[in-house]
């Protein structure tokens, strides 16, 4: 199931963005109050925008001003909005996105495609490990797509190993939809219970919320930690409440393929000018055909780097890699850049830490400082001495590590109304 559009040349897929931009660009200066007043305001002709590079001619949209005026971006009555979903709120204050029935369709496309690209047909079953309530986008999602797709689907919902386990027992799930680090919770469980992990049906699991992937597109530490006693199929994903879109891997394992009939996306600098090819940058989304709250150049505030070249598996989509880091989750340590994922994976890389946490805070001369709790049987100072040694050789940087009870990890980890966990606490202002 691969739209034409996926297989179609660059120069093919630009002339329909533009085409579709144009009806985004009417649409916002119609129906949007928050846009109308934008476009006026920055004096915007709205007839002058015909073409991707001409997107460079319209101020950027931020994560600060969907807060402020979260209202104002609601392009239809409320009559006419059937759901109602927040973001994580990672970055921030939550903000609260409408979506019509129409908005539910294109979700349901978005994730039919999405899974289809991971291998997923309609003879698969899929086990749904994340929850569909709390307002979280994503579980509904999957839930959609699977009904649009054909697939079978087991709404468990997140955690209690035993229950997951009595599903895929029972079911015979051939996908899993799961936060991978969870992974290594159902193999514990199944080495401590005697169950052949060989023999599950289970084939494949679509990872969502952790990178499972380095830069190059090998496995990173917990992923071969999942492979090592599991051996099945790991495919990345990439997606945000925002954007009501996925990038999703396919058999190639070569980043997160764009649906370019679902939404613009630009790699931007500090300027909010495009980098040049292969460089990192900030992901910035234009929405195409979503009704209720679309998007005009958002900053995600993900930075990313996209590879052009067409796929082994037929598209010709640009992909993305793994995410480099959140941009207002940098981090300046002793003169040294940091972004959490490289420290998330020297900390997978020992299995002698059950759960960790990392805390950033300033310190009195206003500078980052680094704090990680970690949860640990085997508690020792030689055990912390090599975890400094592994940071000192990784990242040239030795942050504070201080040991926690497996309770006081937990209850970090998941915060009153959490949907997934948190392994990074930001107490900057």
């Amino acid at each position: 199931m691969i739209p034409d559009i996926e297989k179609a040349t660059s120069a093919e897929i630009k002339i329909l963005q533009e085409e579709k931009l144009k009806e985004t660009i009417h649409y916002l200066n119609e129906k949007s109050p928050y846009y109308k007043r934008f476009f006026k305001e920055n004096g915007i002709q709205v007839s002058a925008i015909r073409s991707l590079e001409d997107l460079q001619n319209i101020p950027v949209t931020t994560k600060d001003y969907l807060q402020q005026f979260n209202d104002d971006f609601i392009c239809v009555p409320k009559s006419e909005i059937i759901d109602y979903v927040t973001t994580s709120g990672t970055l921030g204050d939550p903000v609260t996105f409408a979506l019509t029935d129409k908005d539910l369709d294109r979700l349901a496309y978005n994730e039919a495609i999405s899974f289809a690209c991971c291998g997923v047909g309609k003879e698969d079953t899929l086990q749904l490990m994340t929850t569909m309530d709390r307002r979280f986008m994503a579980g509904l999602a999957y839930f959609l797509g699977a009904r649009k797709l054909g697939s079978g689907i087991i709404r468990v919902g997140s955690g209690i190993p035993e229950l997951q386990w009595d599903s895929i027992l029972k079911f015979k799930p051939t996908y899993l939809i799961t936060v991978p680090s969870f992974l290594l919770k159902l193999i514990e469980y199944a080495q401590q219970h005697k169950i052949d992990l060989k023999n599950t049906g289970v084939k494949a699991a679509i990872c969502i919320g952790e990178p499972i992937r380095e830069q190059d597109f090998s496995l990173n530490v917990l992923a071969k930690k999942i492979k090592m006693d599991w051996d099945i199929e790991l495919f990345s994903t990439y997606a945000s409440t925002e954007m009501s879109t996925a990038f999703n891997e396919c058999e190639t394992h070569q980043g997160g393929h764009h649906h370019p009939e679902l939404l613009i996306a630009e790699i931007l600098d500090d300027n909010n000018l495009p980098v040049v090819e292969g460089e990192v940058g900030e992901l910035t989304i234009t929405t195409l055909g979503v009704e209720a709250m679309p998007l005009l150049r958002f900053k995600t505030g993900d930075l990313v780097q996209a590879h052009y070249q067409p796929c082994d598996c037929g598209r010709n989509t640009m992909r993305l890699g793994p995410v480099v880091g959140r941009k207002k989750q940098m981090i300046k340590y002793k003169g040294t850049t940091l972004y959490p994922p490289a420290m998330y994976n020297i900390l997978n890389n020992f299995p002698e830490i059950d759960s960790y946490v990392i805390e950033i805070f300033h310190n009195e001369l206003g500078t980052d400082e680094i704090l990680i709790k970690v949860a640990t049987s085997a508690i020792s100072e030689e055990l912390l001495l090599q975890i400094k040694d592994h940071f000192r050789a990784k990242l040239r940087v030795a942050p504070t590590i201080e040991f926690a009870s497996a309770e006081e990890i937990k209850e970090l980890r998941f915060p009153p109304l959490s949907r997934k966990p948190v392994d990074l606490i930001d107490k900057r202002v």
